[in-house]
């Protein structure tokens, strides 16, 4: 029932997709930015320790990203989904920038989860100076957060050196952080006693947050259920549902496709997780899908320039364009639900399974999925499973 998966190369990483956050994924996700304004928020910095012993993290990071995705989105302010964004941060590594405290900002906060599995994929390791404090204050001042007294704001840093390393204070970051309002959580890749006597505990309690060790070489396990197959089946037939329009649509629907791989690449436990993001309203495309933009703007169609649209769209009359928009809608709307159903039935039957097995696993997923609930319910959210 339960299978452990193996170390994974990183060669098999996205090779067309690049290995750094470029201009054109900078824009995709300013534009993504227009279209949820007004709405509360879930905000997640996750800052990682990417130094040469830090593989095993990286891996866990790839095998919870999902499960993780649909944790949050089972939160609920006002009767609400909140919007969901995401920062990724890596620190510690001798390639990057002295002048920058070994820090470079891998991901600004985006909608856009097909891209942050795409640039976790592409993160690599190699042997650095760590400071905690000043990757903290980067993310607390460089992160667009949100102002909103409802939003949720999280930073979640994990690494496995002392958390006081560095010119810049951690108490003084994390001070930064309070002042936005700002939950920052510690992640120690560890013996528990000894993140304790590094500052790492102190550096939760300081920032309202939680405190976690965990074994970052550790492999994720996952409990396959009778309905990953199910899952799976359906995901073939909600891709079809997809309509690319626009310059950029080829290389983000074939990103949807290669982020369906990852997944899978990982375990099918996993890619049964990504699935299920995938029938939720926090995995939207908007800045390339004509199914996802039509339901925010319904003229949308009307303003669109025809080498914009995909070729099976060009011959044919508004309305027969509106016809067929609307069919993939329903079609994707009915297997959504189906997905949903199933997932439901899927996380009984590993409630079941892990209460049957009495083991407890740490990992980084888990230790994030652990402080999430008991942090939104101080904040007012509550769970809709």
């Amino acid at each position: 029932m339960f299978s452990k998966i193996a170390s994974i190369s990183f060669l098999l990483s996205i090779l067309s997709f690049g290995m750094f956050y470029n201009t054109t994924n900078a824009d995709s996700t300013r534009n993504i930015e227009q279209h949820f304004n007004g709405k509360e928020k879930i905000q997640v910095a996750l800052l990682l320790d990417l130094s040469g012993s830090m593989d095993g993290l990286i891996e866990q990071a790839k095998s919870r990203l999902w499960n993780i995705v649909n944790t949050m989105s089972t939160l609920k302010c006002k009767g609400e989904t909140p919007t969901l964004e995401i920062a990724l941060y890596e620190y510690g590594k001798s390639n990057l920038p002295a002048k920058n405290h070994f820090i470079r900002q891998v991901l600004p906060f985006t909608k856009d989860l097909d891209l942050v599995s795409e640039m976790l994929f592409s993160l690599r390791t190699n042997g650095g100076e760590e400071y905690c404090g000043a990757v903290i204050e980067s993310a607390v001042q460089e992160l667009n957060w949100q102002a909103g007294t409802s939003d949720l704001k999280l930073i979640y840093i994990a690494g496995n050196e002392p958390f006081n390393q560095g010119p810049i204070s951690y108490a003084e970051s994390v001070s930064k952080a309070l002042q936005k309002s700002i939950y920052v959580n510690t992640i120690f890749c560890g013996n528990t006693e000894e993140g304790i006597n590094t500052h790492w505990y102190n550096g939760a309690i300081l920032g309202n947050g939680k405190y976690f060790s965990i074994n970052s070489d550790d492999a994720v396990v996952f409990i396959s259920t009778p309905y990953d197959e199910k899952i799976e089946r359906l995901n073939k037939r909600l891709n079809e549902t997809y309509i690319g329009y626009g310059s950029k649509h080829h290389t983000k629907q074939q990103n949807q496709i290669v982020q369906d791989r990852n997944a899978e690449m990982i375990s099918k436990s996993n890619m049964t997780e990504r699935i299920i993001t995938k029938s939720q309203s926090n995995y939207n495309n908007v800045d390339w899908d004509l199914v996802d933009k039509m339901k925010e703007d319904k003229t949308f169609l009307t303003k669109m320039k025809k080498e914009e649209m995909p070729v099976e769209l060009q011959g044919k009359t508004d309305k027969e364009r509106e016809e067929y928009i609307l069919e993939k809608k329903n079609q994707r709307e009915q297997i959504q639900r189906e997905i949903s159903e199933l997932s439901v039935k899927r996380q009984q039957f590993i409630d079941i399974e892990s209460k049957k097995s009495n083991q407890n696993y740490d990992d980084l997923g888990t230790s994030i999925v652990k402080s999430i609930h008991e942090i939104a319910i101080v904040k007012g959210y509550t769970t809709i499973k």
